[in-house]
């Protein structure tokens, strides 16, 4: 049976009837949501979001959530990334710091401190860096802007996020941190890898299985960061 009462054509798949005032975009993407395992474990698992396992994937490759880091998640809201930063760097048994900053309200999270703020704010730097403690070693974003729905108009406001997160890491980074980042492929994310070369030791694009096999998301992951004032290198 679908969510609202109609009954599936496909065994095992769960349909949303047509009609009502949903558009079709808003089916599809209903219908998505209630046949995607990932939504349905991160309930059982008590994650705020499937995009945790993006980042679970991500750091069980590459160790970025060291225990005692502390980390920076922008645009955390509902909170995925933030629980999953949270257990890596220990901070159950006191350890490490997280701080999530977003526009929108996020509900608490034990072991996150959030600030509802515009990263893009001239003070987030000083702000974030008097929340943590210290400097960032790890800064990392899953935000997306609101699509339109027009491939090329979200592939640039997607990377503008992004281009603007990676200015904020170098600000707020300690040397030989982290950066990863959400993009979409389609040309200008090569303009971004090549600007952050300059900047860290590595530079890389990452594709997670819980990233839905149809969409064009990555995640770009710069590692070995130089700091600030560093002599630029040639990018690759």
């Amino acid at each position: 049976m679908s969510a609202d009462g109609s009954r599936s054509k496909t065994p095992g798949r769960q349909r949303v009837r047509k009609g009502g005032n949903k558009t079709p975009s808003q089916r599809a993407w209903l219908e998505r949501q209630l046949n995607d395992p990932y939504v349905a474990r991160a309930k059982r698992d008590g994650y705020r979001s499937r995009a945790a396992y993006k980042l679970i994937e991500i750091d069980d490759k590459f160790r970025l959530l060291k225990p005692g880091g502390r980390v920076v998640d922008l645009g955390a809201a509902p909170g995925g990334w933030s629980q999953i930063a949270a257990q890596r760097v220990g901070r159950p048994a006191g350890k490490g710091r997280v701080v999530g900053i977003d526009l929108l309200d996020m509900d608490p999270l034990p072991g996150v401190d959030f600030e509802k703020l515009d990263f893009m704010e001239e003070h987030a730097p000083d702000r974030l860096k008097e929340m943590l403690g210290g400097g960032a070693d790890v800064v990392m974003s899953d935000m997306a802007a609101n699509a339109t729905g027009h491939k090329k108009t979200d592939h640039l406001k997607i990377m503008g996020l992004a281009e603007a997160a990676a200015d904020f890491a170098r600000l707020v980074l300690e040397p030989g941190g982290a950066f990863v980042a959400k993009v979409l492929q389609g040309g200008t994310e090569n303009t971004l890898l090549a600007d952050l070369k300059r900047d860290f030791a590595q530079v890389r694009h990452v594709k997670p299985a819980a990233s839905r096999s149809d969409s064009a998301e990555l995640y770009v992951l710069a590692t070995g960061f130089r700091g600030a004032g560093a002599q630029p290198q040639e990018a690759d």
